[in-house]
C-alpha cells in the first residue's frame, strides 16, 4: 500500500507541490476473472495545491491491465490513463462532500485512491480486439479464427408469429 504523508510538506495558499512516486496497484476482480497490473507500481506524479478553503489533490498515471477476454478468452489488455482528483476543505463543517475519504491523519491513501480512480475509466468488457466474435455457445470453438462448422441454430418458435408478420409486410 502506498501512502504519502502531508507532514513532509509545507505550502501556503495559492501554493503547490509536485512529487513524482510509484503507486502500487493491486489486480483487478472483473465478472470471476483476474485481472494484473502492468507495471503494477506504475510512476504516478501527485500535486497537492493549497487554496484559501482548503486543498486540493491530484493523481495522475498510466496503466494496463491484462488478462483473460471477455468474449474468447484470449490475452486482453487495456490501457487505463488516470487523472483523478480530490479535495479536502479546511472546515468541512460535517459536510461529507468537502472531505476526501483517502486522507485519514495527515495521510494519503493512494494505493486506494488510484484503486478507485481505475475502477472509475475500466471499460464494462475487457475485449482482444472490438470485433471480438466470441465463442461458439455449442462447441466453444473460437470464432475469430473462422466458423466452427455447427449446423445454424433453427428459430425459436416464440418468434414465429413475428417472422409470419415479417412475411406478409414484406409481400404487402
Amino acid at each position: 500500500m502506498t501512502t504519502f504523508s502531508l507532514r513532509s510538506i509545507r505550502i501556503r495558499p495559492g501554493e503547490e507541490f509536485r512529487h513524482e512516486l510509484p503507486v502500487e496497484l493491486e489486480p483487478f476482480e472483473l465478472a470471476g476473472q483476474r485481472y494484473e497490473p502492468r507495471p503494477d507500481t506504475p510512476d504516478a506524479r501527485l500535486a497537492i495545491t493549497r487554496t484559501a478553503s482548503g486543498t486540493l489533490f491530484q493523481l495522475r498515471f498510466h496503466v494496463a491491465f491484462a488478462g483473460p477476454c471477455f468474449r474468447c478468452l484470449e490475452e486482453a489488455t487495456v490501457a487505463i490513463d488516470v487523472d483523478a482528483s480530490e479535495y479536502e476543505a479546511s472546515d468541512a463543517g460535517g459536510d461529507e462532500q468537502l472531505r476526501t475519504p483517502y486522507l485519514a491523519e495527515g495521510v494519503l491513501d493512494l494505493s486506494a485512491w488510484a484503486r478507485d480512480a481505475i475502477a472509475l475509466e475500466l471499460p464494462e468488457q475487457i475485449l482482444c480486439r472490438a470485433d471480438c466474435a466470441g465463442l461458439c455457445d455449442r462447441c466453444g470453438a473460437n470464432l475469430n479464427e473462422g466458423p466452427c462448422g455447427c449446423p445454424a441454430p433453427e428459430p425459436d418458435p416464440r418468434w414465429g408469429k413475428l417472422a409470419d408478420l415479417r412475411e406478409r409486410l414484406g409481400e404487402g
